[in-house]
């Protein structure tokens, strides 16, 4: 059956950037998208989620939005009560329920190792100050990175792009996977997202779900099987074409 191809919008999380998902984008626009990999702000889960959503609002037609770990929280909560969702995808990623937040859901289950990577430098900007959390780079490519050659996670230690500290501590407010479709990437070797958390979350969400051996950076190592459950949600929530 033929179908109209949806905009697919790429969230990235903590520590990375949008070229995180540099694997990924080719293979979604040869299969007909369009594709936005949006500049998460990692300040804060509410104006982080505000800007998505802004984003998301300002396109015509059908959206699928991914994020990869606490991208997925900003998704979730930017997605909310949006029409024209028609899918979730949450890469090796956090799905919160409403007054969870990102770092408390991280801790809750055994494995999590990033914290113990994390180095906290405190920031001033003309209206704010406040703690951002980078990974010790010496440490980057074997709790962030493991599957991914030395050289490329010697790049990414040195290009990533910290988080405020408040924004894992913040909670979430609304769930979009609680009623728009939703696919789960399990990164079966993540240390920052642990196995048994992911499971968990999503079974709680109904989402489907894939697991795969992979660290957390999966977008990097495995960039086709993130962008084979991508496309799969948007084949799988894709409008019929007008006729």
């Amino acid at each position: 059956m033929s179908t109209t191809p949806q905009t697919i919008v790429l969230v990235h999380g903590a520590f990375a950037e949008s070229a995180s998902w540099n694997g990924v984008v080719p293979r979604l626009q040869q299969a007909g998208h369009r594709v936005i990999a949006v500049a998460n702000p990692l300040r804060g889960l509410a104006s982080d989620a505000a800007y998505v959503r802004s984003v998301i609002e300002s396109i015509d037609g059908d959206v699928v939005v991914a994020g990869h770990s606490y991208g997925g929280s900003v998704a979730s909560e930017a997605a909310a009560g949006l029409p024209n969702v028609s899918a979730l995808v949450f890469v090796a990623s956090f799905l919160l329920e409403p007054g969870e937040s990102t770092g408390e859901l991280a801790g809750r289950f055994p494995g999590n190792l990033l914290g113990t990577a994390l180095a906290p430098v405190p920031y001033r900007t003309g209206e704010s100050s406040g703690e951002d959390l980078y990974i010790d780079q010496e440490k980057f490519h074997e709790i962030f990175a493991a599957d991914v050659d030395a050289e490329t996670a010697t790049l990414m230690a040195a290009t990533q792009r910290p988080i405020a500290a408040q924004a894992l501590a913040d909670a979430a407010t609304r769930a979009g996977w609680a009623r728009i479709p939703s696919w789960s990437l399990i990164a079966t070797q993540d240390l920052a997202v642990p196995l048994e958390a992911s499971r968990f979350m999503a079974e709680r969400a109904g989402a489907t779900a894939v697991e795969l051996e992979a660290s957390h950076a999966v977008t990097v190592s495995q960039p086709e099987a993130v962008a084979d459950i991508i496309l799969e949600a948007a084949r799988s929530t894709a409008p019929s074409p007008v006729r």
